[in-house]
């Protein structure tokens, strides 16, 4: 009896203690539901921060990227705060939402916005059993809300207000957006890393695609860089991201989005990138697209939305059409690549160790000093020596070369001054004909260098004087004038004797010849004929901005000019004495493809020089190139067709130009240091034939060899006989005659007729002079 009273007494505690527990249980149950409820309740009334509701979530908006385009309709770029672009579904593949839903939320079409079964299991498997290999199980809603809508920190709260908002988010936008939909949002939305937002863009930088381009392991490389864009990026991590690619198609698989064969083959490919950064300091053209955007947000400043609100150039999503040609800016950056990065070779050597600045070491103090290393280090209240110390501390850091970037242990101050000595460029290519600017580099490499060569201003050297012989042939002078190569002495501009660069005095140089060998003597005597201050008036007709200075050496290049200017006053001469604008945006649209801003195509207007004078300028600068200080386009560069050019080189080899052209391309270039310093020694290396034309000539060549620009060179600059036979004489003669005395022996005629014609010029000379000083 005991024995069974003592089995009954433990039954009724058995029976208490399951009772006690299920009351437990059922009573931390219901409190458990009633604080998520009331939790769900606070996070739902803001308490936490607003829940966007249906009329903002209808208004979802992502900051888009501005793309700007070639001519020949490829990117060149964007501006952007976030480099995004918007697909829509239609461009994106189903083999890439095929990978999106199997690896992601396999149940995407099923659920409302929550995949309970996933919830369920991150709750048991990796919140109680704390596996965090199971993931976090939100949908793709879900992952789209959290995009949208960033976490922000409530401490331990974190993570349950952010999943709870993001619950009641996703609930709502799968209420007022299809699948389709969504999955468009989605894939617009999030990050690939790198800067990178949105399926476009990443196509476009991983593999220089559009979306719909993309291959099924394309996409899976893509797809895997989803779970994180950092460990799996497949340009800096290629084995993870292989591993990871294989693993979206594993679930691709699984889900029979893929059979096994295809699967079996497309997980033994190597990853093949074609990876371009359009980042503002890389990929193409970067000093054209610095200097467009301020031209963009110009003309934005007088364009508002519909409703009122200014254009964003950098969140709007517009599309800026430009004229410049792809092409052609590759070929001009190669162009400019495979000579620089010679020349800047040659300099090293020459210089043999020793630095440009020896004689002058103020300017590269003056360069440390303007330095942002410099300036940041006495803001904080550093001496000059404490700073320059600091500055001589090794480091590791990066510099450039013309073998591509290279990593390095170097001082701030060594790298300074190693960017100091390196060469620089501008090249500007233009359609002579309309004004399309249609390549621009501005120097050897925007991200180290935003110095932008095209725009700044140099001595021209001898690129003025085509302007200078243009003025002389108005004023009366014949291509066919002879000149004496004599030592002169402007009593009145100091004493100022001007000097041949390499041919010394001696003899007769004709117009034509003076030009074409370059001839400063005979320059200068051109200009004090014609009128400095009518040839500066015409200077500026032509398109250059500048001042340039009063006085005899001006025909010589002491004004300092932009390239831009010189490409914009060559265009005259190519358009008989018409003036045409440079263009380069041809339009400029929003989001939805509504024109915001044109510029229909320019057409040469007002007329700055007669037809005859342009023409003879022209047809004398073909002599340059035939036989004078641009020879080496025939000899060594064997070039057949009509070129035009003028080489030009300033005092102590600081600068070196050449402006070329054909009938249609107009191309000008400068080379030299960013710093005066920065130059070669000896003409020999320096001068404009040697350090810019070798750019001109290699652009040139690799245009002339595409089949689609090949007609160039075969077109004519059409200069009618009349002009052809004005310049019938020699370039030079040991024993010239007088200028009068080849008038009058020249055209055969009689002392009456030739006194006729001699008072004749005089007389429209003067007339042209008087003219002149009313417009003063």
């Amino acid at each position: 009896m005991g024995q069974k009273k003592k089995k009954a007494k433990k039954r009724t505690q058995k029976k208490k203690w399951k009772k006690a527990l299920f009351k437990l249980v059922g009573i931390t149950t219901v409190s458990f539901s009633i604080l998520l409820v009331l939790f769900v309740l606070v996070v739902r009334l803001g308490v936490f921060g607003e829940i966007p509701d249906n009329t903002k979530l209808k208004r979802i908006k992502n900051n888009v990227a501005t793309n700007v385009y070639s001519v020949d309709d490829k990117i060149l770029g964007r501006y952007y705060y976030q480099n995004r672009t918007n697909a829509s579904i239609n461009e994106i593949p189903k083999h890439l939402i095929n990978a999106l839903v199997a690896t992601e939320d396999v149940r995407f079409y099923e659920h409302h916005g929550l995949d309970y079964r996933s919830t369920l299991r991150v709750i048991v498997k990796s919140i109680i059993l704390m596996d965090k290999r199971y993931g976090g199980g939100s949908t793709i809603s879900q992952q789209l809300a959290k995009n949208l809508y960033p976490r922000k920190d409530f401490g331990i709260l974190t993570m349950p207000v952010a999943k709870v908002k993001e619950i009641i988010t996703a609930f709502r936008i799968e209420d007022l957006y299809s699948k389709d939909e969504i999955l468009e949002l989605y894939l617009n939305t999030v990050s690939f890393g790198e800067n990178t937002y949105g399926i476009e863009t990443a196509a476009l930088i991983f593999f220089n695609k559009r979306p719909d381009e993309l291959n099924i392991d394309e996409s899976a490389i893509l797809i895997g860089l989803l779970k994180a864009n950092n460990s799996y990026n497949p340009r800096t991590n290629e084995k993870a991201a292989i591993k990871r690619r294989n693993i979206v198609l594993g679930q691709m698989l699984k889900y029979n989005y893929l059979e096994q064969e295809k699967y079996e083959v497309l997980i033994q490919k190597p990853i093949k990138l074609k990876y371009r950064k359009l980042t503002p300091d890389e990929g193409a053209a970067p000093y054209f697209r610095e200097f467009l955007r301020k031209s963009c947000v110009d003309i934005l400043k007088d364009k508002k939305h519909p409703d009122g609100s200014d254009y964003n150039l950098y969140t709007d999503g517009l599309k800026v059409y430009t004229t410049l040609n792809a092409q052609m800016q590759e070929y001009l950056e190669k162009s400019v690549e495979n000579h620089l990065s010679k020349l800047q070779d040659l300099f090293d050597k020459h210089w043999k160790g020793k630095e440009p600045w020896i004689k002058n070491p103020k300017l590269a103090m003056l360069q440390i000093e303007q330095s942002n290393a410099y300036q940041s280090l006495i803001q904080k209240g550093l001496s000059s020596d404490e700073a320059i110390a600091a500055m001589k501390v090794p480091h590791k850091t990066e510099i450039f070369t013309w073998e591509g970037t290279q990593d390095t242990v170097m001082s701030s101050l060594d790298s300074l001054l190693h960017h100091f000595k390196t060469l620089q460029t501008g090249a500007l290519v233009i359609h002579g004909k309309t004004g399309d600017v249609l390549a621009w580099v501005g120097g050897a490499n925007y991200k180290y260098f935003k110095y932008d060569h095209i725009t700044s201003k140099r001595q021209t050297g001898s690129v003025i004087k085509p302007i200078v012989y243009a003025s002389a042939l108005e004023h009366g002078i014949e291509p066919c004038d002879f000149y004496e190569n004599d030592s002169v002495v402007y009593s009145d501009y100091n004493d100022w004797i001007p000097q041949n660069s390499s041919e010394g005095f001696g003899g007769f140089y004709s117009v034509k010849g003076a030009l074409a060998n370059s001839i400063n003597t005979v320059s200068v005597k051109l200009l004090l004929e014609a009128g400095i201050d009518s040839t500066i008036e015409l200077a500026h007709k032509m398109g250059i901005v500048s001042d340039l200075p009063s006085v005899p050496s001006m025909a010589l290049g002491t004004g300092e000019v932009s390239l831009y200017e010189m490409v914009k006053a060559y265009a005259v001469l190519q358009n008989k004495g018409r003036r045409v604008e440079p263009r380069m945006i041809r339009r400029i649209e929003d989001a939805e493809g509504n024109v915001l801003y044109s510029d229909s195509m320019h057409e040469p207007k007002d007329t700055i020089l007669t037809e005859a004078t342009a023409q003879k300028v022209i047809a004398m600068m073909q002599g340059v190139v035939d036989r004078g200080t641009a020879n080496g386009l025939r000899s060594i560069w064997k070039f057949e067709g009509e070129l035009a050019g003028k080489t030009g080189t300033t005092q102590n080899n600081t600068d070196a130009w050449f402006m070329g052209m054909d009938s249609k391309l107009i191309v000008g270039v400068w080379v030299g240091g960013d710093s005066p310093v920065v130059r070669f020694r000896t003409t020999t290396y320096g001068q404009g034939a040697y350090a810019a034309l070798p750019i001109f000539g290699n652009f040139l060549n690799k245009v002339y060899k595409n089949p689609k620009y090949s007609y160039l060179q075969n077109e004519s600059f059409n200069i009618p006989d009349s002009i052809q036979t004005s310049l019938d004489c020699n370039d030079f003669d040991e024993d010239g005659e007088s200028r009068f005395l080849r008038i009058f022996i020249d055209d055969d005629e009689d002392i009456g007729a030739f006194i006729k014609r001699l008072f004749k010029r005089k007389k429209r000379r003067k007339e042209r002079n008087q003219s002149n000083s009313e417009d003063d």
